[in-house]
């Protein structure tokens, strides 16, 4: 059952067409992603689908009572109050019947309305409890740790937030509130990557719909069921995740370049046999060739390829604008060479690193080695090796120290304690992720003047249209470009360094799914050694031999050898070793030896001894399940399971404590 539709969506600016001909279906519990670049108008559609914007031509529908939560890229808190009261906000009604529920338990205590109260406050507490009454805050810790708040950050105002620190409450007020369809996009902009993986775990146990818009393309393979790819040429649907996607695409393209062929061919085929017997003794063949020929290829140039096979002449023609007029054989000749591939390929970097000299076998090694500023150590790490063709790939939360390394390795910095030594022959490109090479004043000619002196001015336009720099742009400022621009024109200038060791800070920011795709190729592709900083996993698993892991927690950085996905499981089999043997079942048992009584005492004293046995076991439970919660696994049916087991303590607890007062009573 589909719970939003849209037919024949457009959207234009202007004289500016964004997009056409969209139409879609969103199905229930569906988790969709729509992929293109940048520009090409996603964000305009989710907007349309929402309903903050009107579509130029089209209708959506949206299903009786469906209610949406849209998460846009820089979502506003404009509220004072706290982070945490603004999470309360998704759960007033569930605030009132606990209030409700509390000035019944007074009422109660009136012997003339005991049973009446009673019948009410039952089917109060039922749908009390239903609704998640007794687990709501748990909930709420849970969602804004795994988001990457800290519990000091739970009654910060919101107005003392950053930008990102907004955004991600934002994202947390909407997966608390459990709309009917999730709308994200970019979801992962502001997440660091613990905080993206407990992302995909919840949203892989989301019961709603979800439609999504990201370049993060490991969160797609991990999300997404369905693709939807948006780009100059028009729009496809594509099943399965991202790398399904990019195997369908690729077969599409081959059966549309072999489709295309076959056709020319056969159009050809028969120019030339018109032209062999339009003067000769089958002239009347050959002019009825010439006219078929001729309404043939204006369907073409009308309709496409594609778009008229398997259809008769009758359908294409009523479809296609086809002339009363007949061209002559050399103007069918001209149409039919000038016809063009129908590859739906949108314009690409043109990226190409290449190394001027070998390196020696041992690009960087460090020993007993300590990263930070005087005063503020950021961590120690393991002894560093790093050979040549090797890709290591540091991650961990921002603020880890992960630039501060890169500059250390670079001379930049000092390490604290140790040494880092830096193998024989290399020629360093560094990728900043600020892009503090660049200098804001000069033009995008004068950059790349600036590493290549002796080139030409054809040359340099010529090479910055590889970067997709085009027309008067090569004259434009650095300081007019966006933060996509500035990358594409720091990898131009990385591209003439002819380096053979890269230290890559973040490369993927900015760029769109296909420019990344592009740069991944490359740099798979490149004969030398790289250093990557990156939270793009999908990069990372695709490149990386070694991953180097810096724990703020711990101040250590971990150095495992092996491929990201490879190191992923070593660390969910850690945290498997780890897990509390609290059963899974949510009902928790208590594993107690009973105290024996002692001659001559009451059954009573007894009694209340056990009770306190009992009740210092689950108060040990109870804190041991705050402590997980605090810092809640990837998992988020774990994460569920723990969240029940912590109330249905706390309500033993409670239970043990009413029978211990009665009976010192």
């Amino acid at each position: 059952m589909s719970i939003l539709t849209a037919s024949n969506l457009a959207k234009s600016f202007g004289p500016d067409d964004i997009f056409s001909s969209v139409s879609l279906s969103i199905p229930q519990g569906a988790r969709i992603a729509i992929v293109g670049p940048n520009g090409i108008g996603k964000t305009t559609l989710l907007r349309i689908l929402v309903g903050l914007e009107e579509p130029t031509a089209g209708s959506v529908h949206r299903a009786r009572g469906l209610s949406i939560g849209y998460l846009q890229q820089e979502a506003v808190l404009t509220a004072e109050h706290s982070l945490w009261m603004e999470c309360l906000t998704v759960f007033e009604d569930l605030r009132q019947k606990e209030i409700e529920l509390a000035q019944m338990e007074a009422a109660m205590g009136d012997p003339d309305h005991t049973q009446d109260a009673l019948t009410r406050y039952g089917a109060l507490q039922e749908a009390f409890e239903f609704q998640g009454g007794y687990t709501y805050e748990t909930r709420i810790r849970q969602v804004l740790t795994g988001l990457g708040f800290t519990s000091n950050d739970h009654h910060r105002p919101l107005n003392q937030l950053s930008g990102g620190q907004r955004t991600r409450a934002y994202l947390a007020r909407l997966l608390l509130s459990r709309p009917d369809l999730l709308v994200l996009d970019e979801p992962t902009n502001h997440l660091d990557m613990a905080a993206v993986e407990w992302l995909e775990s919840y949203l892989l146990t989301w019961e709603g719909a979800a439609l999504l818009v990201s370049h993060d393309r490991y969160f797609l393979d991990r999300v997404a069921q369905r693709i939807w790819e948006m780009d100059i040429a028009g729009w496809e649907t594509y099943r399965g995740n991202y790398s399904a996607y990019l195997h369908q695409r690729q077969e599409r393209w081959q059966l549309r370049q072999q489709i295309y062929e076959t056709e020319r061919q056969r159009l050809e085929k028969e120019l030339d046999y018109v032209k062999r017997h339009i003067a000769g003794q089958r002239t009347a063949q050959a002019k009825g060739k010439l006219r078929r020929l001729s309404r043939q290829v204006e369907a073409i140039e009308s309709l496409g390829i594609e778009a008229m096979q398997g259809k008769s002449w009758l359908e294409i023609s009523s479809q296609a604008d086809i002339s009363t007029n007949i061209m002559n054989v050399a103007e069918v000749e001209r149409h039919i060479h000038a016809l063009k591939s129908p590859q739906k390929k949108p314009p690409n970097l043109s990226i190409n690193l290449k190394t001027s000299q070998r390196s020696g076998n041992i690009i960087l090694s460090a020993r007993e080695v300590t990263i930070g500023y005087p005063g503020n150590p950021l961590f120690s790490s393991d002894d560093l090796e790093l050979r040549r063709l090797e890709c290591a790939a540091v991650i961990g939360p921002n603020g880890a120290g992960k630039t501060t390394l890169l500059k250390t390795i670079l001379g930049q910095q000092p390490p604290l304690a140790g040494e880092v030594n830096l193998g024989a022959s290399l020629e360093i490109g560094y990728f900043a992720q600020a892009h503090e090479d660049l200098d804001p004043l000069r033009t995008l000619v004068e950059e790349i003047e600036s590493v290549a002196p002796s080139m030409l001015l054809a040359d340099i336009r010529h090479y910055l249209a590889r970067f997709l720099f085009t027309g008067e742009d090569v004259f434009r400022q650095v300081s007019t470009l966006s933060g996509g621009e500035r990358g594409r024109l720091a990898l131009a200038k990385l591209s003439l360094m002819d380096a053979n060791l890269l230290l890559l800070d973040e490369p993927t920011n900015h760029l769109d799914i296909p420019s990344q795709e592009i740069l991944q190729e490359v740099l798979a592709e490149f004969g030398g050694t790289i250093l990557l900083v990156s939270h793009d996993r999908y990069l990372i698993d695709a490149l990386a031999t070694q991953i180097w892991d810096i724990s703020p927690e711990r101040k250590t950085m971990r150095v495992f050898k092996g491929t990201y996905s490879e190191y992923h499981a070593q660390l969910q089999a850690e945290q498997l070793d780890r897990a509390s043997p609290l059963p899974k079942s949510g009902k928790t048992r208590v594993n107690s030896k009973k105290v024996p009584p002692k001659k001559g005492e009451s059954r009573r004293k007894y009694r209340l001894q056990e009770i306190e046995t009992k009740i210092a076991q689950l108060e040990d439970q109870l804190a041991a399940l705050t402590l997980q919660l605090e810092n809640p696994p990837a998992d988020s049916q774990l994460v569920e399971e723990l969240g029940e087991d912590y109330v249905q303590i706390q309500n033993e607890i409670n239970a043990l404590l009413a029978e211990w007062e009665q009976l010192h009573e």
